[in-house]
């Protein structure tokens, strides 16, 4: 056992355990659930510091020669695909557009995968700089976080005047056919009053809003149940101007559940992660920035799959760790256990 840094969980570095699995290729775990969505997280850097995500000074620095390299990247991403069932691939952060190579980590996966949809999610600091390098790279979809449209709200909210980068970043990437566009904002108490607001400049900007439950995620610790905005709340506040007509899940394991606004065919999203779980069809599979395996964000059980590469491991060997990882999944995120604890990790140090 090994222990990361940043004050992070310990890692197994042994072989997961295989009882009863049976033998297929795929990412399955002993809930029946496969996984077939890739999150790789390639920083722990980000440009800006929000509240329910990083501390003020930011997260202490991987150094670099523990961060996955852009060919290790490429390699794990591709082995995930072809080998382990992965049908979609999102790179995360921290803050993506903090890697220099991102447009060459794009590109790497993207000759290798030409028919994987790669899609990243990102603050939105800067994309209008390099929207279009990243579509000609190979990059499909772009989410971008933006939680209140505001400029005063969201300088308290993340710490930087960064408002009007990130709504030109979403222009930027809508113009370069990085479409279609969503926009992800994690619900608040302080912004719950501007929510209206965001989704209008949304529906105008021919963006896709999905709002998202606060998860006890955040570096301060400070998260509580009781003071949280739930789905329901947010549908009062949205339903005072809009109409708003349910339409259910894109398919069972899609997160947002979508409603249709004043009739469609525009839509908005929520990701009730707390109150309306769907942990039962959760697809996920996750790689952090200092090559971890990680089988959900509540869980600190992580395998250390950068040792394997570095120290000479196939492609194979890889795989069975990879999947062992996998078949030891929790059955749910347990934030409703009378005995929760959140994870050592936050989530800018584990990847959206």
């Amino acid at each position: 056992m090994t222990v990361v840094a940043m004050g992070m969980p310990a890692v197994r570095t042994g072989r997961p355990a295989m009882d009863g699995r049976p033998d297929t290729p795929l990412l399955l775990d002993r809930f029946g659930r496969v996984a077939r969505d890739l999150r790789v997280s390639i920083t722990e850097k980000c440009s800006l510091r929000c509240t329910y995500c990083m501390p003020e000074e930011g997260l202490p620095p991987i150094p670099a020669d523990e961060l996955l390299s852009t060919e290790e990247i490429v390699r794990l991403v591709t082995l995930a695909v072809r080998e382990l069932g992965v049908r979609e691939v999102r790179f995360t952060g921290g803050e993506p557009l903090m890697r220099r190579d991102l447009e060459s980590i794009i590109a790497g996966c993207h000759v290798a995968l030409p028919d994987t949809p790669l899609a990243m999610t990102t603050n939105g600091v800067g994309l209008e700089h390099r929207a279009r390098g990243l579509a000609a790279a190979g990059l499909r979809r772009i989410n971008v976080s933006l939680d209140t449209v505001d400029r005063d709200g969201f300088h308290r909210l993340t710490r930087r005047d960064r408002l009007d980068s990130v709504l030109a970043g979403i222009r930027a990437a809508i113009a370069a056919g990085l479409a279609p566009l969503k926009v992800n904002a994690v619900l608040m108490r302080e912004t719950l009053d501007g929510a209206a607001d965001l989704l209008q400049w949304c529906l105008d900007d021919g963006a896709e809003l999905r709002f998202i439950e606060e998860m006890p995620l955040d570096a301060d610790h400070e998260w509580a149940r009781a003071n949280m905005i739930t789905a329901a709340e947010l549908l009062d506040v949205l339903g005072a101007r809009f109409d708003l007509t349910e339409t259910g899940r894109e398919d069972p394991s899609a997160p947002a559940e979508r409603w249709l606004v004043d009739g469609g065919p525009a839509t908005v999203g929520i990701i009730a992660s707390v109150t309306r779980k769907f942990c039962a069809d959760c697809d996920r599979t996750r790689l952090t920035a200092d090559g971890r395996i990680r089988s959900c964000l509540f869980s600190d059980q992580e395998y250390d799959i950068r040792a394997a590469l570095r120290s000479g491991a196939t492609d194979a060997d890889i795989a069975g760790l990879w999947r062992g990882a996998m078949w030891n999944k929790s059955a749910g995120h347990g934030i409703d256990a009378a005995g929760f604890v959140p994870p050592e990790r936050t989530m800018g140090a584990i990847g959206g």
